[in-house]
Order: C-alpha cells, then structure tokens, then sequence
C-alpha cells in the first residue's frame, strides 16, 4: 500500500483550496507592506514601529523600547498571524501551510478549516502571552502564522500518523514522528536564552489543534479508537455534549463516516466507477463537507478506497 501523499490535480482535491490560497495571498500582501513601512517614518516615528504597535501581538504589559508601555489590543490576537519578520519567515510559514492544510481543507471544508486555523493562531497567542511571564520570559512583541500552523501540523498528524513525509524531499518520516519530535524540540527549548523564537505560541497552536480535534465527534482518528475516547465522550457523561456545532447545515442530523461491507455483486453490479464520478464527489466534500454525501457517494467512496489500497 502506498500512502505517499500526492496533491492531486484541479479534477479532484484542490491544489490551492480557497481558504490558504487567500491566506497566503494575505499574508504576502502584509509582508509586502510591512516591508514598505520598514523604509517610512510618520513625524520621526519609524513605519515599523507603528504597524507593531497597533497590530503585532504585544504583551499584556511591561515596557519597550523606546520606554513606552506595551500597546496590547484585543484584534492583535488575529492581525499578528498575518505578520512575519523575514523572507524566510515566511516562506516557511507559508509553504508549510500548503503542504500540511491543503488535505485538511479538502476534508473539512473551508469555513471549519478557517475556524480551525484562526483559533489555533489566538489560543497560541493567549498561550504565550499569559504563560511567559510565569516562566520567566522577557516581553516581547510577537508576529507570525507559527502557531495557527502548528495547529494544523497537529490535525495533519492526527488524520494521517502514517503518511511519509519526505525530510529534504528524500529522507522518509512517517507524520506522526516528525510531527512529535517537532513539538518535543519546543519544550525543550520553550524558555532558550536569546532566542528570537515564540515557542510557547508554537505549543499553544498544537494543544489549541489536539484539544478541537479530539473534542470534533465529527473527526474520527485512530488515537480516538485506541484510548476508548468515545466512549467517554457520549451521553451524559459528555460535557460537550449540548455544544451546537457551528459547521452545521440546516440538517442537524450530521452523521460520522460509515464503512460500507461491498460484495464482488454488488460492485460488478453498479458498473465500473469513473474517475470523474470520484473527483465529483471530493469536490462535493471540498464545498460542503463529507456528511453532505448521499449514502451512494459514500459507499462510491469507500469502493474506490479499497481499491486504491
């Protein structure tokens, strides 16, 4: 079986789904201005400054450079995913958003991709902001898409722990390892001395994206299976259980997937299944989500799958 992750053609999963596309055109957009304001002053005071003034994460108190108190806004929780300190800031940023959220928005659908993705980016800033004084960490203005990705590394590892991903474009690590071993190198360096690196956001953004993951009755992952977890997680003793799901459609009745037992019959029965048949309906999940497939797409689905494997 081979589980080597190949973004598919325009026919099927989208390349550049709507939600990172207008992300990452975003986030260019932004850089692009911020690298203008670097070269501007308003009355004396430097572009750069103004801009991570009103928009850059800024701690909740304390004093910066140019002695002044920190300028801490609520909005600043959102605009300073936007920012980024250099080119490669955010390339990387970017590039691992590409890689690891389009087959996350493909599977979810846009609008809970995005919901995901945002609250990742403001739990890893609340994570930093309340937490580093408690360890010790100076205060210091934060910019930067890390801890809305590290969110998305999370779900990337947890719907796909066995997927090769290729160190360097050659060397193979199946997902859930690179992934762990990325978010263990963030504790152990969680409090480096003149490290420029907010990694208390970065671990912010992954217990932001665990936390919705395995909390989404909707997102069905081995890890929930091993640990019994819902089990645990329905009926009364379920203290999400009256939560209303914001992705909902007018039905409410959202179902989990089903695994569908099909005959040699029944497949020689319903005829060969076409390609174009199959990229119909991943591109009916892309727009609406997997539980707005009718119970033949899905068993359509499901046939194909295991011929895939």
């Amino acid at each position: 079986m081979n589980n080597s992750y190949r973004p598919r053609g325009l026919g099927g999963f989208s390349l550049f789904p709507p939600v990172i596309k207008n992300l990452i055109i975003i986030d260019v957009v932004v850089f692009l201005l911020q690298t203008l304001l670097n070269n501007l002053s308003f009355n004396g005071i430097p572009g750069w400054y103004i801009i991570d003034r009103w928009f850059a994460l800024n701690p909740l108190s304390g004093i910066d450079a140019a002695r002044q108190s920190y300028n801490f806004q609520v909005w600043q929780l959102i605009t300073y995913q936007f920012m980024h300190g250099g080119i490669g800031h955010i390339f990387f940023n970017m590039f691992a958003l590409w890689v690891f959220g389009i087959e996350i928005e493909n599977m979810w659908g846009s609008k809970k991709f995005l919901f995901f993705y945002l609250l990742s980016g403001v739990a890893a800033g609340l994570f930093y902001l309340t937490l580093s004084p408690l360890i010790g960490i100076p205060p210091a203005v934060t910019i930067g898409a890390s801890g809305a990705i590290y969110g998305v590394l999370i779900a990337f590892g947890l719907f796909f722990p066995d997927r090769p991903i290729y160190l360097y474009f050659f060397i193979p690590i199946k997902a859930k390892y690179l992934i762990t071993i990325l978010v263990l190198i963030e504790i152990i360096f969680v409090n480096s001395a003149g490290s420029n690196i907010a990694r208390l956001a970065h671990l912010g953004g992954a217990l932001a994206g665990f936390i919705f993951i395995m909390l989404d009755k909707n997102s069905v992952i081995s890890l929930k299976r091993i640990l019994n977890w819902n089990f645990h997680l329905n009926g009364r003793n379920n203290p999400f259980s009256n939560l209303q799901n914001p992705f909902k459609k007018e039905n409410k009745n959202i179902e989990e997937a089903k695994f569908y037992e099909i005959n040699n019959d029944q497949k020689a029965s319903k005829g060969k299944v076409t390609q174009e048949e199959i990229d119909r309906i991943l591109d009916k999940i892309s727009e609406s989500g997997y539980q707005n497939l009718t119970d033949e797409e899905k068993k359509i689905l499901f046939e194909a799958s295991k011929k895939a494997n």
